[in-house]
């Protein structure tokens, strides 16, 4: 007998009527003489309207109780779903993450997953119950509930399948697979087959958003095949596995990231360890990092300019202001009015054609490079956010991701 993991996100169970046909779908397969796990998120903009009531409350909610609060947006779609299953007649269970044995770290808002322990689940799954959980969260070794960030139900799910060794784990969503691009931006994006671990984490990371970054990296370190799939209409969906064996160099996709600020310091002493001081206080706050850039000034200043999330920006700006003080910098400058275009693919850094058709393209657009970034598979660009959607296309076509 099969273990299956199901993931299905906000927009799958996005009202009533979405959880009672996702509730058939799940009596399916289960009556296929299969075990079922499955995974939810919260239902529509309920996290949204959470952290807006909190918001009216106070500025500054802390952060373990944000975590109580929003943890129960996942809690109101198990218990919904588990009654729907209970009426067309299957024995189910609902539980919460941390009913599920799901232990995490004590970060509150971005808890990392430590342990499983899949007593309980295994219990209820050899007493022939589907078992629902809660997505995006767990507990602490303290007993406190915790959240796992955005994109948290894709990696409870995943590491749900793993700890029990699951057959299959497929994640539903509102769109039929990966895409060499976001469909909705560009009209010829085509759905891709198969893709790889590291290309899917690659666009992961760079702003597709069919799955969350986490959840591919635990699918790539236990060798778990993934399925990404529309919740809403028939089809195989994308397979996400081992490596691209394909000896041409191939683009596979682009991505738009319109969440990301770019922050300069400006005029900082040029000396060792400065750069430290300010990339250590920003990795002590969780604040993540991607471009970074260090312009030299003969003056023996430096200007230092990196781009954040969005989400982290205030945080980030606070912290590279005391920075700024502690070094006799200049000022901090904040630029919002950008976005981030990627070309991902296996091996594409080794080819020198792949980076000069790309910055050909930007320039033939009009668009000017304010950042590069590359790893061995992707390469980065840091533009104006006015042409993300024009140079996104353009890109698109002219690699012909779209044939």
């Amino acid at each position: 007998m099969s273990i299956i993991v199901q993931k299905y996100g906000g927009t799958s169970v996005g009202d009533i009527e979405k959880i009672k046909n996702i509730a058939k779908k799940v009596v399916k397969t289960k009556r296929q003489g299969n075990k079922m796990v499955i995974v939810v998120s919260a239902m529509g903009k309920t996290t949204n309207q959470l952290v807006n009531m909190a918001h009216e409350i106070t500025e500054n909610p802390s952060e373990r109780e944000m975590d109580v609060l929003l943890s129960t947006g996942e809690q109101i779609t198990i218990a919904l779903l588990a009654m729907a299953i209970e009426n067309l007649g299957e024995n189910v269970i609902s539980l919460t993450g941390a009913q599920a044995g799901i232990i995490t770290d004590s970060r509150h808002k971005k808890a990392r997953i430590e342990e499983i322990n899949t007593e309980r689940l295994n219990c209820e799954l050899n007493n022939n119950k589907i078992v629902i959980v809660a997505g995006f969260q767990g507990i602490t070794k303290e007993g406190n509930i915790s959240t796992l960030g955005r994109g948290g139900s894709d990696t409870s799910a995943v590491a749900l399948a793993c700890a029990l060794k699951a057959d299959m784990c497929e994640i539903y969503t509102d769109v039929p697979g990966v895409f060499t691009t976001d469909p909705r931006k560009v009209k010829t994006a085509k759905l891709m087959n198969e893709i790889s671990y590291d290309e899917m984490l690659e666009l992961a990371k760079l702003g597709a958003k069919v799955l969350h970054p986490r959840s591919v990296e635990l699918a790539r370190k236990y060798n778990l095949v993934l399925y990404v799939k529309s919740t809403f209409e028939e089809g195989k969906g994308t397979k996400v596995a081992g490596v691209n064996k394909m000896e041409k160099v191939l683009v596979r996709g682009v991505t738009i990231d319109e969440n990301i600020a770019r922050i300069s310091v400006v005029d900082v002493p040029d000396h060792p360890g400065v750069a430290f001081n300010l990339f250590s206080h920003l990795a002590k706050n969780n604040i993540g990092i991607d471009m970074i850039i260090q312009n030299l000034d003969h003056n023996g200043k430096n200007d230092i300019s990196f781009t954040v999330s969005t989400d982290d920006l205030n945080n980030a700006k606070n912290i590279a202001n005391e920075f700024l003080q502690s070094v006799n910098g200049n000022t901090v400058i904040v630029k919002d009015d950008v976005c981030k275009l990627s070309i991902v693919g296996t091996g594409i850094t080794g080819s020198a054609e792949v980076a000069s058709k790309l910055f050909e393209i930007l320039y033939k657009a009009g668009v000017n490079i304010e950042m590069i970034s590359t790893s061995e598979i992707k390469i980065s660009c840091l533009i104006d956010k006015k042409l993300g959607l024009e140079a996104l296309n353009a890109v698109h076509e002219a690699f012909e991701l779209g044939l």
